[in-house]
């Protein structure tokens, strides 16, 4: 049982990484793709994630409900930056910070492959949104970051992939979510040339 989850963990992982890899060559982050989830290969986050392994979701979900927490999500959210949560600190003024623009190309990739793969045939362009809708009432997230997520999932789900997942298409978003929101309360840093 333990052999068989480990293959079929891996060759789920193996799959998520090729759709975000794809659907970032889209809006112009191949690098970002290529890199996607790789610690998810790490001893922490894989053997966690086999043992919780059933095919339909996130192992992490189940290993959540089992302990109250999971090592492999702490280990995910800490080395990758893609996700809202690598971007939370408590501590700091801004607790919430604007995502830089890679990561957040990232980020919108990784939830569209995420309920592709998951979902199977079962996807719809629908699906994304409603799961975002249910999911950011508990998520720690920057208000521009959650608007921008909000439409880019609305667009999909009225226009479908083809059409939203371009580079022009999420740069602007980013562009007016989160670097026209900094010009106008003067918190604007070097986003501008990095964009480019």
């Amino acid at each position: 049982m333990y052999l068989k989850n480990a293959v079929k963990h891996f060759i789920v992982i193996t799959k998520h990484r090729w759709v975000v890899f794809k659907l970032c060559c889209r809006v112009g982050e191949p690098w970002r793709g290529f890199v996607h989830d790789l610690s998810k290969y790490s001893p922490t986050e894989f053997f966690e994630s086999v043992k919780y392994f059933n095919g339909k979701h996130s192992p992490i979900t189940d290993c959540k409900k089992d302990k109250g927490y999971s090592e492999a999500w702490l280990h995910h959210k800490a080395h990758n930056k893609h996700h809202i949560d690598y971007w939370v600190d408590l501590s700091a003024s801004n607790k919430t910070p604007i995502i830089p623009y890679p990561y957040v190309a990232e980020m919108l990739c990784d939830k569209l492959a995420a309920g592709i793969i998951y979902k199977g045939k079962e996807w719809t362009k629908e699906y994304e949104l409603q799961y975002w809708l249910h999911e950011r009432d508990k998520a720690l997230v920057n208000p521009q970051i959650e608007k921008l997520i909000t439409d880019f999932l609305t667009q999909i789900s009225i226009d479908g992939i083809k059409k939203v997942v371009t580079k022009k298409n999420v740069k602007g978003l980013y562009k007016k979510y989160c670097i026209d929101y900094k010009i106008e309360n003067n918190i604007l840093e070097n986003e501008i040339k990095n964009l480019n």
